[in-house]
Order: structure tokens, then sequence, then C-alpha cells
């Protein structure tokens, strides 16, 4: 008998499971300059030399474990600039974001304090702090051309086993793939890079390196199939996802230079109506719209409490739809709206400004 699939997510303390329903399993896997010497692909097998990339890169691979007042857990990172930056993910150090502790075990054995320099839910990045100077690092390579079949090699601490590496190739990218974030709400990991890399709980917030040792990724979803009851949970499919180094550098740069980074806003709250709960209600799907922010884009649009946005840019009105745009889109990009109001379909143009 075939069995039906939905999407799921696991943050870095195991126990976290959290059901949004599209069509696949996939699990939140919490869990620069140097490091950059030539390595050859192996021409036989059309694989890395994973020992050469290992021995290169995992000097520059931390273990991050976080301490919170209701939560703890841990993840990855990769130390990208050699006076102790790191870059791990948001879900990974969400449990001590306000309070509690996040230390760092370095490659050489050492346990550091780390202090939060910023962070991002919506990109599911974070940039943390040690105080030390002369590390190994990793190259962050956000021009790299990727190419599907790729080899390409993942590194962290699944399951807490620090020091882990496993290789594989780029499955696809430009992937967009819905994510629950830290502190509720959804987020899309936009232009994802899919690997077959073997990736497990533990391993978010790792790089995902190329044969060269050059960071191309932050590793951070995966894939998992749910068992008979429906439940979701387990290892690696072989279908990981990581945030692109395109989205990590600017991420990066903004936090390191603001301790916040910048991102589109509509100026209004939504929740989604689904077409279930539309026919059951005589109303239509897509995102009512709950509270509107005085003077912000949707104010100034038109837009009302009590409105229904059923389109955004000509697609169906979401809150997967909506989390893209707000990914994708730019401050001051101009944004078609289709919405009903009292039984009438309208249209406006919203124009995103930058979320206070």
């Amino acid at each position: 008998m075939s069995q039906s699939r939905s999407w799921w997510f696991r943050r870095p303390a195991l126990n976290w499971l959290e059901l949004i329903g599209l069509a696949v399993a996939v699990a939140l896997v919490a869990g620069g300059l140097g490091a950059t010497a030539a390595i050859n692909l192996s021409p036989a097998s059309g694989s890395c030399d994973t020992t050469r990339v290992a021995t290169s890169t995992l000097p520059a691979v931390v273990t991050v474990h976080v301490s919170g007042k209701e939560a703890s857990g841990s993840g990855s990172g990769a130390i990208i600039r050699a006076d102790g930056v790191i870059l791990t993910n948001d879900h990974v150090i969400a449990a001590a974001a306000t309070s509690g502790t996040i230390d760092v075990l370095l490659n050489n054995g050492d346990t550091l304090t780390a202090h939060l320099v910023g962070t991002d839910p919506i990109t599911d990045l974070a940039v943390l702090k040690i105080d030390r100077n002369k590390l190994p690092t990793l190259l962050l390579a956000p021009r790299e051309e990727l190419t599907v079949g790729q080899p390409v090699v993942a590194l962290g601490a699944p399951l807490g086993l620090s020091g882990t590496v496993t290789s594989g190739i780029v499955s696809a990218l430009g992937r967009n793939v819905p994510v629950p974030k830290a502190g509720g709400g959804t987020t899309v990991l936009a232009g994802a890079i899919q690997t077959d890399a073997s990736i497990n709980p533990g391993n978010s917030g790792g790089p995902l390196v190329t044969c060269e040792g050059r960071l191309v990724g932050v590793n951070t979803a995966i894939s998992t199939v749910p068992d008979a009851n429906g439940a979701g949970g387990g290892g690696s499919v072989g279908i990981g996802f990581a945030v692109p180094a395109s989205t990590a550098q600017r991420i990066v740069d903004e936090l390191l230079a603001n301790g916040r980074a910048t991102h589109p806003w509509i100026g209004a709250q939504t929740a989604q109506i689904t077409q279930d709960t539309a026919d059951r209600f005589a109303t239509v799907a897509g995102l009512f719209v709950q509270e509107v922010a005085g003077g912000g884009p949707a104010a100034t649009a038109g837009l009302q409490v009590g409105d229904v946005i059923t389109g955004i840019d000509d697609q169906a009105a979401t809150s997967v739809s909506l989390a893209w745009l707000l990914v994708s889109a730019k401050v001051g990009d101009e944004v078609a709206v289709d919405y009903s109001r009292d039984g009438t379909s309208r249209r406006t143009t919203l124009t995103l400004a930058e979320q206070p």
C-alpha cells in the first residue's frame, strides 16, 4: 500500500517535530579565509578525495552546544574568520538566543563560550563570536558556480558526533523549501542546494563544501519518511538542503555590520484560510488580514482588517508563497495583490518596505 507523506522539520534538540502540510518529510537538522588548499577530483570515481577535504576543512568546523531555560541542544558551525566569527543556523542557537549559554567545541578539543552577534530567522542563519584569534577558517564562496552532479562534502556533528564527514553530490539547485521558524511561523530556504550527502540531526549549521574546500552552503534541513502512523523521524534518506553561500554572505555582512539583517515587510499580520476551511464557511481561500500596521505598505495599498488576500504576483496566496516573497524580494519592490472584501474581488499594488 502506498504511503502518504508530509513535510516535517527537526530542530537541534532531537525531539522538536512540527507538521506544516506539504509533500515529503523534511527535518531541520540542528543538531572566511583559509582551509582552501586545492583538491582535485578523482577522475576514476567522479568524487572528492574526502581524506584531503577532511584534513583541510575539519579544523574550521565546530560543534555548538546551547542551553536555555526551556531547552537545550547541539548543532554545528564553521569558523569563517580567523578572529573567531562562526556561521551557524538560527534554529541551532534559538534556545539560548535571549537567555542561556552557547558553547563552542573546537576541532582541537577546546571549548569556548560564544556570544551571539546576530541572528536572522527568515534565512535561518546566525553569527557567533568566540574570543580567540589566528583560527583555521573556511572560505565562504558566494560566487561559486555549482552544477548538478558535482561532488560535495558535508561536515559537522550529527547526533553530537563531532568531526563527522560525509560525501555526496549536488542533487539539485534552486530548491525553495518551506520550514518553520524557531520563534513560530514559516520561512523559506530560498534557492537551497539539495544534496545526497548524509546529513542528520546535529548537522545543522555545518558547512557543505566543494572538493576544493570552499564553503558553498550551510546544512539546514533533511527529508525524512513518515512511519505507518504518519510521524516523521529517523535520519538521512539522501535528501538534504543547504542555505546557499550567496544568501549566507549577505546575511553575515549585515549581522557583523549592524547586528541585524534587513528584509522586506508587507505591514500586515495574516492567517491562512485553507480551501477546506473556505468551503466550510462559504468564504475564499487565501490569507486573512488580521492586523494592518498604520502607515505600512498594506495600509498604503488600501488593505483592511477582514480582507482576504487571494493572490500575490498572480500566484495563489498562502503562508508559503508569502514567506517566499519576503525571502526573495527586495525593499522597494512593487507587488500585485489580489484580495476579496465583502465578496468583491479587488486588486492593488503594494510597495514593500523594510521590516521595522
